[in-house]
């Protein structure tokens, strides 16, 4: 009963999403992401309060209720090529693009507080996609299998080509995570708050093919079926955040919060190769990282400016700080590589989120903010992660709100992510594998990608009371 309700949940606010920082939402609603997502110290609206530090919203006197629902739109690329001679003797250099084919995603989020102005207790509910990330990558045409049809010189992608032809076909990756959240504040004095949020999570991952699973490639001709497509499989996770929030009732406010590992229990991936025979399940844990912030606010008569700096522990996150080659521990093959991989070998991030609110009418504000995030991805590992070329290191915002009444607001949010310099390694192999080459890179190829993503989100709240 429990798993049918959180996917009820996970249908209705966590339609589809995809991330700027990692595979972090940078921040949720209008509001919060027109500021860059900074609100540790700066509680402008409730879901930026609930989301990075549940000790501001304290800041909060009236019961409020919110809802956001924006389009989100982005375009990554990935490419990939062999260097001459590797399709043959003679056979030339080939090198392709493929883009992405997944479309529009829509991006939903809920929230309410209840407060009173003679109270220091505050209460905080919110169903957030808080996660995410997905491509589709269709397979590449123009491969060697194409027969008189192939043109080694035009566009080939050879990471695209078919398993036949050693390649992965189709890339498609489909992640998604909700977490809803029970928060609470506790106004300590007038000037301090402390809070505590307890989470529940939903994630739901589905792969093609399954890099995960051992490939049914038998040496030395390669004629097995390849590598499997997975079913969604899903995993409830829990997790808390807990935080701290100073006001000093002038211009400066200071806040810090940690957010623990969100744990989750096993995806079971049912499975199924090229040629529709089922194939053996596969099990994976792959937990969200531990984040911690730490953020400032300035306010003064017409403005209210944030800036908050996060890290994100992805080196302490099973699913992602392992990489590499499984290998084999039982059978005939023991100690050498199934050519399934551990998990995406990423590294922890920075983020710096600054905005700035500036009330041009006592009933409109416009923002602006900025967001920059290191790169999670090791150019040595990028092979593992072309299921999610989550790399967008600079992002900008622009907003606009209108106080209808004092019960009805309206904000707008409109979102870039800039396309940078991506993520570029070597294609990698496990039967390239030796003492001296651990990963299996093949010398003289390379695989590399980037994208850029662009939001136009909407948030309404509602003030109750008044």
């Amino acid at each position: 009963m429990k798993a049918t309700i959180f996917k009820i949940y996970f249908l209705l606010f966590s339609v589809a999403l995809f991330s700027q920082t990692g595979h972090v939402m940078q921040g949720v609603g209008a509001v919060n992401m027109s500021m860059g997502g900074a609100a540790t110290a700066q509680p402008i609206d409730i879901n930026g309060a609930i989301l990075w530090n549940p000790a501001t919203l304290s800041a909060f006197k009236e019961k409020e209720f919110s809802f956001s629902i924006g389009a989100f739109f982005s375009s990554p690329e990935l490419s990939s090529s062999l260097p001459a001679g590797a399709l043959g003797a003679g056979a030339p250099a080939v090198s392709g693009t493929t883009l992405d084919a997944r479309g529009v995603s829509m991006m939903p989020a809920i929230a309410m507080v209840w407060a009173k102005e003679d109270s220091k207790h505050t209460f905080g509910l919110s169903a957030f996609g808080i996660s995410g990330f997905g491509v589709k990558f269709p397979e590449e045409a123009n491969n060697p299998m194409a027969g008189a049809g192939f043109n080694p010189t035009g566009n080939s992608n050879p990471i695209n080509y078919p398993q036949a032809a050693m390649g992965f076909g189709l890339i498609e990756s489909d992640y998604m995570l909700l977490q809803v959240s029970l928060s609470y504040s506790y106004q300590l004095s007038d000037k301090f708050s402390i809070g505590f949020q307890p989470n529940i999570d939903y994630a739901a991952l589905q792969l093609a093919p399954n890099p995960l699973a051992s490939p049914d490639f038998p040496p030395p001709n390669g004629t097995g079926k390849g590598y499997p497509t997975t079913d969604k499989a899903s995993a409830i996770g829990y997790g808390a955040q807990v935080g701290v929030f100073y006001d000093s009732g002038e211009m400066l406010k200071l806040g810090m919060s940690y957010k623990t590992k969100q744990s989750f229990g096993e995806l079971d991936f049912k499975q199924t190769y090229l040629d529709g025979s089922a194939a053996p399940n596969v099990q994976f844990t792959m937990n969200y990282p531990a984040i911690f912030s730490v953020g400032m606010g300035l306010s003064g008569e017409k403005f209210d400016f944030a800036l908050d700096y996060r890290t994100v522990f992805y080196e302490d996150t099973e699913g992602f700080k392992e990489s590499g080659w499984q290998i084999a521990t039982s059978g005939p093959a023991t100690g050498f590589p199934t050519g399934a991989v551990n998990g995406f070998g990423w590294q922890n991030m920075s983020i710096i989120s600054a905005g700035l609110q500036y009330q041009i009418t006592e009933k409109m504000p416009i923002r602006v903010g900025y967001t920059y995030s290191s790169n999670a991805i090791k150019d040595e590992l990028a092979f593992f992660s072309a299921p999610a070329p989550a790399v967008i290191n600079n992002a900008a915002q622009i907003g606009l709100g209108y106080k209808f009444n004092d019960k009805w607001e309206l904000n707008a949010l409109y979102h870039q992510g800039f396309r940078g310099d991506g993520v570029t390694g070597e294609l990698l192999s496990p039967t390239a594998i030796t003492a001296t080459n651990p990963l299996g890179a093949m010398s003289g190829t390379s695989v590399s990608y980037n994208m850029e993503t662009s939001l136009i989100q909407f948030t309404i709240n509602y003030t109750f009371g008044k």
